[in-house]
């Protein structure tokens, strides 16, 4: 048995966050109806990449262990059967810009009249009040309104976007923690709930440090590249191998890192052994640390500082990462089948359950492939009913 199961979530969100959200739950055991557009679907299953047999691989990264549907809702029967749908489900999750539901006749107000116990989550760019609601964007938009793009690249360089779609990915975490934590607040309560989630509020979110930081010495900070702005010695390192090292130390590690660099000038200035006294003589320490870390290779220095007990780790590209003797330790690569692409490699879940089956990869639903069976199934409509409908472009 799998934690999750039982719970039912119909979900009209499309490309990212959402679809992160859902995949996370469904392969916790939900059971997710993923609800598309006749004929496209989701627009990222037209994403590059393209698997070889055509495929989106973009699309297979967020849209496994879900049923799909196809549903026209600017249609009244498309509406109608949305909301005979919704009256059976525990979740509502909708990305779409503020009051768009409501003209589809689908918003909380009248789908929770239907089903009072309903968790209806709204996840939008900037929420469903103030100046910005109706703005569209992107998680590049957000990574630059929210601050996170003035903080990401090095202080001599142009602002950088992070290396993965972070506003895209950490909104669809807390997409999942809005529907369990309504379902929790549900079960105590015997009442459903809107949650108004605003992406653009989970990237201010973010700013935790950044804020504290500002709030206590009035100080904007801006890019510091690889190094932390209130630690020294951390950050990344090149060395001989043209390789990259991050090390990362507190004032119990300094006398080891010292050590094993052969930095006897720092190690016997008694005033560094203090984080304070590094960071007001971040020049001097990082200097030295570069010149000596220079003319060692990753590999060995990267154990000797970890044989120390030095936090130490090598900057891996993805395809390192991937096929590290740990990454396969803990089995963060599985696969699922396919009926046109075969066997496709895929991350896990990172979840591994005692008590309950650890979460399996799913495989991506076709487009509409589970539409006649949820019409006739859930809502009872006859096969000449849904011929009819899939013939007017309702499903």
């Amino acid at each position: 048995m799998k934690p999750l199961e039982g719970i039912r979530i119909l979900d009209f969100s499309r490309v990212l966050a959402g679809p992160m959200a859902t995949q996370i739950l469904a392969e916790l055991g939900a059971e997710v109806t993923k609800v598309e557009r006749p004929g496209t679907g989701d627009e990222s299953r037209l994403f590059e990449p393209r698997l070889p047999r055509g495929e989106s691989a973009y699309f297979f990264a967020f849209n496994r262990a879900k049923r799909s549907m196809t549903l026209n809702l600017k249609s009244p029967e498309g509406q109608e059967i949305a909301a005979r749908l919704a009256e059976t489900h525990d979740v509502v999750l909708e990305n779409f810009l503020p009051g768009e539901m409501d003209r589809f006749n689908l918003g909380y107000d009248v789908l929770s009249r239907r089903n009072p116990g309903l968790v209806y989550v709204s996840n939008t760019g900037f929420g469903q009040t103030g100046p910005y609601r109706l703005r569209n964007g992107y998680d590049t938009i957000f990574q630059a309104l929210s601050g996170i793009m003035h903080l990401t690249g090095h202080p001599d360089a142009p602002p950088a976007k992070a290396g993965i779609p972070v506003s895209d990915m950490t909104s669809g975490l807390w997409i999942a923690i809005a529907i369990l934590t309504g379902l929790v607040g549900r079960g105590r309560s015997g009442r459903g709930c809107h949650v108004d989630l605003s992406m653009m509020d989970v990237q201010t979110s973010l700013l935790a440090l950044a804020a504290a930081r500002l709030f206590a010495l009035d100080e904007d900070i801006g890019r510091s590249g690889t190094e932390h702005p209130g630690r020294v010695p951390s950050a990344a390192f090149q060395c001989a191998d043209g390789t990259w090292l991050h090390i990362s130390g507190s004032d119990q590690h300094w006398n080891d890192i010292c050590g094993v660099l052969g930095l006897d000038d720092l190690a016997a200035d008694a005033a560094l052994r203090k984080n304070a006294a590094r960071v007001a003589a971040r020049e001097r320490v990082m200097a030295d640390m570069r010149q000596a870390i220079a003319q060692r290779e990753r590999g060995p220095l990267a154990e000797a500082l970890r044989d120390r007990g030095v936090p130490a780790g090598e900057v891996n590209t993805v395809r390192e990462i991937l096929s590290d003797p740990h990454s396969e330790a803990r089995g963060v690569v599985g696969t699922f089948d396919h009926p046109e692409e075969g066997t496709v490699r895929a991350l896990r879940t990172p979840l591994r359950f005692a008590g309950y089956e650890d979460p399996a990869i799913g495989c991506p639903p076709p487009l509409g492939a589970d539409t006649a069976a949820l019409l006739a199934e859930e809502l009872g409509i006859p096969a000449e009913t849904i011929d009819r409908l899939r013939n007017e472009g309702v499903i």
